[in-house]
């Protein structure tokens, strides 16, 4: 076990890295032929092994999680991490910790033939020791909406579930496509989407936050900054003068009680809209979803 500490930074860290993204993601994984599958590589750019279907598989990271379900797999489930909790019967399957700096052990301990991790940095040593013990792994960063249509062709060939992979891809597409396709509003909502408190971290252009706000027919008071999750001030987002101010349920009272965030208007007018961020905080299987949600709290008029 880590110290209690090193979990609480490594929590932090997942949660922040699944809602942000950390970097530009990769070119998508060719799969389609036999041999583009067997050439297969993951993020961390070790060779994915075919051969037969994973029939006990541990998920540590929540969006691989909730797809091994919607690919109709969630029974193979033999680990999970602490975040891993949609859909429901995700709360039914072992718990193994966190997602970054995992306990090998404990994974080790559910006898799977099948680990899927984040594709962060601080997993290389995790992804080793699996390795080092005959276990396949597979590795991939989910930071923007098209990881999801390249990693599901690869996980759901590892699960022997090809057919499934193409539909979930076609569904969750097709359902972001349709809040894309709303009218247009007829004033563009402007919003600043507040991430963490200190250091005050926002979204950038690259984060998948950005991708989904711009989906729901809203701009990003800081999309023009390159990185994913940059850190502002509160004088900067008082200039930039937000519409609205997009917060998890977490933070909303806490922003709205500090007098300091008096300096922006649209706390100052009650404009601070909290987000369901179980649903909006990963580009998975529910991404049209949280699209929807997003336009549902930008527009709750309908307006066009």
């Amino acid at each position: 076990m880590f110290p209690s500490q090193r979990r609480s930074l490594a929590a932090v860290s997942f949660a922040l890295a699944l809602v942000l993204g950390c970097e530009r993601a990769p070119e998508p994984v060719r799969a389609g032929t036999t041999a583009a599958r067997a050439a297969a590589k993951d993020d961390f750019g070790d060779t994915i092994a075919s051969g037969v279907p994973a029939r006990r598989v541990v998920s540590l990271n929540p969006v691989t999680t909730e797809l091994i379900f919607a690919l109709g797999a969630g029974d193979r489930l033999v680990g999970r991490t602490h975040w891993d909790l949609y859909p429901a019967a995700a709360a039914r399957v072992p718990d193994v910790g966190n997602g970054m700096m995992p306990n090998v052990e404990a994974v080790l301990g559910q006898r799977p033939d099948l680990v899927i991790l984040y594709g962060s940095e601080s997993n290389r040593t995790a992804a080793a020791q699996l390795a080092r013990a005959g276990v396949r792994t597979i590795t991939f960063r989910t930071d923007h909406v098209a990881d999801l249509a390249r990693i599901t062709p690869v996980i759901a060939e590892a699960l022997g579930v090809s057919g499934a992979g193409a539909v979930v891809v076609d569904s969750v597409l097709a359902s972001l496509a349709a809040v894309r396709a709303l009218p247009a509003p007829r004033r563009v909502v402007r919003a600043y989407w507040h991430v963490w408190d200190a250091p005050l971290l926002t979204i950038g252009r690259e984060s998948y936050l950005t991708e989904l706000l711009t989906a729901a027919g809203a701009e990003n008071v800081f999309g023009d900054l390159p990185s994913p999750s940059p850190q502002v001030s509160l004088e900067e987002i008082a200039r930039r003068d937000p519409d609205v101010i997009l917060v998890g349920p977490n933070s909303a009272a806490k922003l709205r009680a500090h007098p300091g965030w008096a300096a922006v208007r649209a706390v100052r007018e009650g404009r601070v809209l909290v987000v369901d961020t179980m649903l909006v905080g990963r580009p998975g299987v529910r991404m049209g979803e949280a699209a929807r949600h997003l336009r549902g709290l930008l527009y709750p008029e309908g307006a066009k």
